[in-house]
């Protein structure tokens, strides 16, 4: 059932931004004027709202505030304990913007519903806690439109929220191989190709495997990466910052266990449907090792801060030979001496990680770093 939220006149602003919105621009300012009904939007725009009503209003005035203005939105609010309808009442007076309602079966089966009610030939999606630049939209709906062997768009976004610093996704690094704006199927599957935020892609790609998997619990975006990867074809990397990237406390990307999880069940889909002799094969073996790994090694961080220390720290160093570092090889020297350290020591690395303080890798380390 669709149902549309009424309309109010004031809101109060999300974190972070003031915001005005008794009287939504349109166009990112450019122009007060929404664009006819009768255009043809290129590109919608999905945006989940669960548990985010008081973050929701900047997501979408990022969207109106966008260079491009041929778009088309859909809010999804699958049994949201906040009040969603009435964060985004203010905005339905911009006919791109529309806001429908369903039963909660999770983040996947919310995103495939909004993106059946659109019919735009490009999909982005938008969590209701992030925010688009004003080009975001424009630069990779134009990457997209040119190239028919790209498979998915992204960008840098910067990080803010419940982190240390603030910082970049990419943060530097290249991306993936060659010159850098272009990865593989093993590029992306390997991160060495990332995908973080402000991702754009086709629907008849997204149709064609059958959109998000419904049954994915976490990495659920990693998956559809991957999926949309295996079609053939290139991912596309604009090196600029296009979009920010909000970790919140107790998230999913705070969480280096449930993210380890979902790796290990994205890689062994992918084993299951690549043939054998596969050219990715060797890699995604290797990195179901590593992953499963570095969660024995969470696993151990559990049972040490669990109180059986002992026990935790025997499975430790046996992790530690294939995920460990300096790092852990310096602590292991400590805990060896003194193994009452290792509980309040790893306490505080696991707050760290909730607070989303943890390192850039999802491998796992101490006091935030990589090891």
């Amino acid at each position: 059932m669709i149902r549309v939220a009424p309309a109010k006149d004031s809101v109060r602003s999300g974190e972070g931004v003031r915001l005005s919105l008794s009287a939504p621009r349109y166009g990112g300012g450019m122009s007060n004027v929404p664009p006819q009904a009768s255009t043809a939007p290129r590109v919608a725009v999905i945006v989940p709202a669960y548990g985010v009503a008081h973050l929701v209003r900047e997501a979408l005035a990022s969207l109106q505030r966008q260079t491009m203005i041929d778009w088309e939105c859909v809010v999804i609010d699958d049994g949201a304990p906040d009040d969603v309808a009435g964060a985004v009442a203010p905005f339905l007076s911009d006919p791109r913007i529309r806001f429908v309602h369903t039963n909660n079966h999770g983040v996947s089966a919310a995103r495939n519903y909004a993106v059946r009610q659109t019919s735009a030939p490009l999909i982005a999606l938008l969590d209701g806690d992030d925010l688009f630049r004003p080009t975001y939209l424009h630069t990779m709906v134009t990457a997209l439109e040119g190239d028919e062997s790209l498979r998915l768009a992204t960008c840098d976004a910067r990080i803010f929220g419940a982190v240390p610093r603030e910082r970049t996704c990419v943060n530097g690094r290249k991306q993936g191989t060659g010159d850098g704006t272009h990865g593989s199927l093993a590029d992306v599957l390997d991160r060495s190709f990332n995908v973080y935020i402000g991702t754009t892609f086709r629907r008849t790609d997204f149709e064609r495997i059958g959109g998000f998997d419904e049954t994915m619990a976490q990495s659920e975006d990693f998956d559809l990466w991957v999926r949309l990867m295996m079609l053939g074809g290139r991912a596309y990397y604009a090196n600029a910052v296009l979009g920010d990237y909000r970790v919140r406390p107790g998230s999913a990307s705070s969480n280096g266990g449930r993210m380890l999880l979902g790796n290990i069940k994205v890689y062994e889909k992918a084993r299951r449907t690549l043939p054998d002799n596969a050219p990715e094969a060797p890699l995604i073996d290797r990195l179901l090792a590593e992953n499963r790994a570095a969660l024995a090694f969470e696993h151990a961080i559990d049972r040490i801060v669990d109180g059986d220390t002992r026990r935790g720290l025997a499975e430790l160093r046996a992790a530690s030979s294939q995920v460990g570092g300096m790092v852990w090889r310096a602590s292991f020297a400590i805990w060896h001496v003194l193994p009452a350290l290792a509980r309040p020591m790893l306490q505080w690395r696991r707050k760290a990680h909730r607070r989303g303080g943890a390192g850039e890798s999802t491998l796992p380390g101490v006091f935030g770093m990589g090891g």
